[in-house]
């Protein structure tokens, strides 16, 4: 699930933060290298609307987005509070609105296809009434609620959390929701040391400053294995981020780019073993060459049969899909609970 407006660009000022705000784009250029996709294979991400957002975010809190110094304290680019807020809206909060749509139509994909993967979204830090950490919609919240509550036979899900930092945002959200199992793995002593939030994670993994590919990458699969055998859900939400790479500036982890690699195949292998959907989200990641990782992920997962493209290309030819895909859409524009 992808579309070109998740990429911000306005004037260089996604340049004043460490986040490649292009990458995204960069993820489908080397996989249409690759000719592992093309244009038909790729579901076009819908923007969230208002009503959509409201189905987690209070009102307070989306009017809150409308004074740009708000903006700019979420996405850390301070020279944005300077700008017209019509201008916030259309070069930063648009792009972010419709990686938000995204997640929520890969949610709906995974649960009818076996998996699904947006290539924006995770925005783990955003919860319904605050946002921050480059977060300014709460994405893993909404695909979630979205499902319970439009998709039969979805009444359980697991987060599984895997970028460098602590996933607050969506741990406040399903604080006190026993259908949620939370499982976050991040480094200890960086962003966003939430006490409050580490209360709704289940089985919670904190590393030390400068973890490496053999600790972590154990730990990883003794606990997914442990989470999935705690709890079978009916959905697995992944964020996938990158920041855990080596050098990068603000995870503060080691793990190399093959290490990445194999993280995301043990975290695939676990689902479609146990045929439990998964939704993938990329995260975080604030290193030009994360977009080539993200990338060979996924090529990797397709070439251990993982993820699917044969019968994603018959599916995607076939009425049926089409018209899964469109009602997709459709539920996007829709989706305010009835």
């Amino acid at each position: 699930v992808y579309s070109p407006d998740y990429n911000i660009t306005f004037m260089g000022l996604e340049k004043l933060h460490p986040f490649d705000a292009g990458k995204w784009g960069k993820v489908i250029n080397f996989l249409k290298e690759e000719k592992l996709i093309a244009d038909d294979l790729i579901v076009q991400a819908r923007e969230a609307t208002d009503e959509d957002l409201l189905v987690v975010h209070t009102r307070r809190y989306l009017n809150k987005l409308k004074w740009s110094f708000v903006v700019a304290t979420i996405t850390e680019i301070p020279p944005v509070a300077f700008l017209p807020n019509f201008v916030v809206q259309r070069k930063v909060l648009k792009p972010l609105r419709t990686q938000t749509g995204g997640t929520i139509m890969a949610g709906k994909l995974a649960v009818d296809r076996g998996w699904a993967i947006n290539v924006g979204g995770g925005f783990h830090h955003c919860s319904s009434d605050k946002g921050g950490g480059f977060c300014a919609y709460a994405d893993i919240t909404l695909a979630i609620k979205f499902l319970f509550e439009r998709v039969q036979g979805v009444s359980k899900a697991t987060i599984i959390d895997l970028d460098a930092h602590q996933g607050n945002g969506h741990e406040r959200d399903f604080m006190d929701d026993p259908r949620v199992y939370i499982m976050d793995v991040y480094n200890r002593y960086i962003y966003p040391g939430d006490g409050f939030a580490k209360r709704a994670i289940k089985r919670k993994v904190e590393l030390e400053w400068g973890t490496e590919d053999t600790e972590y990458l154990q730990k990883v699969h003794t606990h997914v294995e442990g989470a999935l055998n705690e709890l079978k859900p009916d959905i697995i939400v992944y964020n996938a981020g990158t920041d855990i790479l080596d050098g990068d500036p603000l995870g503060g982890l080691a793990v190399s780019p093959q290490g990445i690699v194999k993280r995301d195949e043990v975290v695939f292998k676990a689902a479609r073993s146990r045929r439990i959907p998964i939704l993938m989200v990329t995260s975080g990641g604030y290193q030009k060459r994360t977009a080539r990782i993200i990338a060979d992920s996924i090529l990797n997962l397709h070439n251990l049969g993982l993820i699917d493209k044969e019968q994603a290309t018959c599916g995607v030819q076939s009425p049926k899909l089409e018209q899964m895909i469109r009602d997709s859409a459709k539920d996007l524009t829709n989706l305010s609970l009835q």
